[in-house]
């Protein structure tokens, strides 16, 4: 017993790894709760996209001496005003104008990056994550950040259910889809800069929809979807982040497997119980 108290104690010792959990369980819950409907609405996709194509963002806020938060914010934002205007203006399909923003955007950050040789920045912690070099003020602006997005999500909850499984006849009552397309669009692009310090460019989108896809397979109704989701996110970021100090693995990578070992073994349940 002794033994497992001083697994879990040990790292808390370290204040590095105290703002490490801290970022960690937020970006795990904050994420999965979206990731219910990004599940939903088949968003998944769209989430890759968009955590690819703040990369020139984060870059250019680190040249002028920004938080990378904000030029992430900014891109992001721009990004998913963007693919909707584009894809009304030009005809395309939705997928196509993502494919096409996702590739010229991260190609953008990728040339940036490379020609910006006093930029004291790891381009495997961009896309991996480095979790445990958060400061406090990324903790504090991340919690910022995460109860935005809750908050939101709270408050339109019911409009963003409906709309989610039944888009025309929300418009037909007058619920205004586009605005709320917009909106779940823009609070997508802000948690992926809120995950970005926890596990990276790349491995964003599975934290958004491994557990969501979980808690799909575990309860029938969308609001439990949202609350199982949350704590399996928030679980794996955890033991994520446990495995990764004691094994030196990175901690963005170690989330994700727990997370996917979370849907492994739903998926294996769901079929004995089927």
């Amino acid at each position: 017993m002794n033994g497992v108290l001083e697994v879990v104690s040990d790292p808390l010792q370290y204040s590095f790894m105290m703002r490490a959990l801290a970022v960690s369980v937020l970006v795990g819950v904050t994420c999965a709760v979206l990731g219910a409907y990004v599940v939903m609405r088949g968003l998944a996709f769209m989430g890759d996209a968009l955590a690819h194509a703040v990369l020139p963002g984060v870059v250019i806020a680190l040249l002028i001496g920004l938080s990378p938060f904000a030029g992430a914010a900014a891109v992001g934002i721009a990004v998913a005003i963007a693919i909707g205007y584009l894809t009304r203006r030009t005809g395309l399909s939705e997928d196509t104008t993502i494919g096409i923003l996702f590739a010229g955007l991260f190609a953008l950050g990728i040339t940036l990056l490379s020609a910006s040789d006093g930029l004291s920045v790891n381009l495997e912690d961009l896309l991996l994550g480095q979790v445990l070099g958060v400061s406090t003020t990324d903790v504090y602006i991340t919690l910022g950040m995460a109860v935005l997005v809750l908050g939101i999500l709270y408050f339109f909850h019911k409009e963003l259910v409906f709309t989610s499984f039944d888009p025309v006849g929300a418009e037909v009552i007058g619920i205004p889809t586009k605005f709320l397309s917009y909106l779940l669009l823009v609070l997508l692009a802000l948690v992926i800069v809120i995950a970005l310090q926890a596990v990276g460019l790349i491995l964003v989108m599975a934290m958004l929809v491994t557990p969501a896809a979980t808690a799909y397979l575990m309860v029938r109704r969308f609001m439990p979807m949202m609350v199982v989701g949350g704590a399996l996110g928030g679980v794996s970021a955890i033991v994520g982040l446990y495995l990764s100090f004691y094994f030196n693995i990175p901690s963005g990578a170690a989330m994700v497997l727990v997370a996917t070992g979370f849907f492994v073994t739903a998926t294996a349940l769901r079929r004995r119980v089927v």
